[in-house]
């Protein structure tokens, strides 16, 4: 039997963004290296949403020195982002400080590499959303729907999931801290063996037992 802790999870550490102190924001703001502070972005809908230059794509900053990387990536402050239709949005090593996306559909994003700090999601529809690498505090993801949450070799500390349904979610090499999986409704789970500092519920453990056994070579047999 699985022993039970009374261990207590903290919750992400959130202040809601300010409306009535926010300037308004169009697709033209949310360029390449963008350095965007006290923004609302309302009602935008367009084909791709491009907040890093080319150079930081592909050769993963192989030759590039790191203020070069940097001056190509997007910083996010203090931003409002709702109800956004963007199919691609691409933002590799952004750096985004109390930020709420709400009511938005993405198709992919890639985010790798990126720091978020403050961030929430909320009843958005995302696609494949590629946060490897990324280091993610206090981060939630309330009442969406993601059909594929890359988070290989991240590093998480008080993210939550509420109301939320994941198609697959793959956590191979992260290091997690205060991370709570109890409000999210996981259809595949990869990297279970890096589990450790996540909280599920009762019924996930049940539903994941197969996967748990085969992660430390645990035969059942009836």
């Amino acid at each position: 039997m699985a022993r039970r802790t009374s261990k207590t999870v903290t919750a992400p550490l959130l202040d809601p963004v300010v409306l009535e102190d926010l300037a308004a924001g169009d697709a033209y703001d949310l360029e390449p290296g963008a350095d965007l502070e006290g923004f609302e972005f309302l009602d935008l809908r367009v084909d791709a949403v491009e907040l890093a230059r080319a150079s930081v794509y592909g050769s993963r900053f192989v030759g590039l020195r790191a203020d070069e990387a940097e001056l190509g990536t997007a910083k996010l402050s203090e931003c409002v982002l709702e109800r956004l239709d963007v199919p691609v949005l691409r933002g590799v090593r952004g750096r985004w400080r109390d930020v709420e996306v709400r009511g938005a559909r993405l198709g992919s994003a890639e985010l790798y590499e990126s720091t978020w700090d403050s961030v929430r999601f909320v009843d958005c529809k995302l696609g494949f959303v590629n946060l490897r690498g990324a280091q993610l505090q206090d981060v939630v993801f309330a009442d969406c729907t993601i059909d594929e949450l890359d988070l290989v070799q991240a590093t998480a500390s008080r993210v939550a999931f509420t109301g939320t349904r994941v198609g697959g979610l793959d956590v191979q090499g992260s290091a997690l801290q205060h991370v709570d999986l109890r409000g999210a409704e996981l259809r595949e789970l990869r990297g279970i063996e890096s589990l450790g500092g996540a909280t599920i519920d009762s019924g996930q453990l049940a539903s994941l037992a197969p996967a748990l056994a085969a992660a430390l070579g645990i035969t059942v047999v009836d």
